[in-house]
């Protein structure tokens, strides 16, 4: 399919659970070469491709905090996880031939670029991939935060949210087969319903910011480019007067 995309910058989020694969723990390479394929399809399209990974797949904070580890640390060990997936995610990405930068909120000069917002937009506009690891570099903010805040940042015009399912319903699709869809909804709409699709900061940030969502299946191969070229891929979270 060939067409005009809808943003010429966009930053994609994606769940460490994405890179698991089947196996739900871990990096599965399979997996993970599907979805930098998917990136580096979305890039050729002409986009300006930032991307942000959880750490799921290996730890969470919350998890570790329950396990006895007191939530700073916890939440430490998770940062230090999306640093692998994203480190990861930097390899696949470079044996496609697809030039790309890990940019981290946590120092670790070694691995990375620490994050600096206006060498992130320049790496951007030489047409470069830019992951951003590490979260904020803070505690008890998610990587849902860490997205919209550093999409923000950099200007990105949306954020293209990879799940597990094709949009967003009014109830679990896995549990309810009359679910149904929503293929556009509002901020305040979406608040009220008590819809999960961000922690509600990160989903609070985009609603200040008029900043639009889109949920769409990340397992279903080629649809970042799909979501970039079509409106009728998951569902659009913004404000009705947008144009989509």
């Amino acid at each position: 399919m060939t067409g005009t995309p809808r943003w010429s910058r966009v930053l994609v989020k994606l769940s460490g659970e994405a890179f698991a694969g089947k196996q739900r723990f871990g990096i599965d390479p399979e997996t993970i070469k599907a979805i930098a394929q998917d990136v580096k399809d979305a890039q050729d399209l002409g986009v300006e491709v930032a991307v942000v990974v959880g750490g799921g797949n290996i730890i969470r904070g919350q998890q570790a905090s329950g396990a006895g580890i007191d939530r700073v640390t916890g939440d430490a060990m998770g940062m230090l996880a999306t640093v692998i997936n994203s480190l990861a995610l930097q390899n696949v990405l470079e044996q496609l031939g697809c030039d790309t930068r890990v940019q981290t909120a946590i120092n670790m000069a070694a691995l990375a670029e620490p994050y600096i917002r206006r060498r992130a937009i320049r790496h951007l506009e030489k047409g470069r991939v830019v992951i951003l690891a590490a979260g904020t570099g803070n505690p008890y903010f998610t990587t849902d935060t860490a997205a919209v805040l550093r999409a923000v940042e950099i200007q990105a015009q949306a954020v293209l949210k990879g799940t597990n399912v094709d949009g967003i319903y009014d109830s679990d699709p896995r549990k309810n087969p009359d679910a149904r869809k929503f293929d556009r909804i509002d901020y305040m709409d979406a608040i009220n319903r008590g819809l999960q699709i961000m922690d509600l900061t990160a989903f609070t940030l985009c609603r200040e910011n008029n900043l639009p969502v889109i949920v769409f299946d990340i397992t279903r191969r080629g649809n970042i480019r799909e979501v970039l070229l079509r409106s009728d891929i998951g569902t659009y979270v913004g404000r009705f007067d947008d144009d989509r």
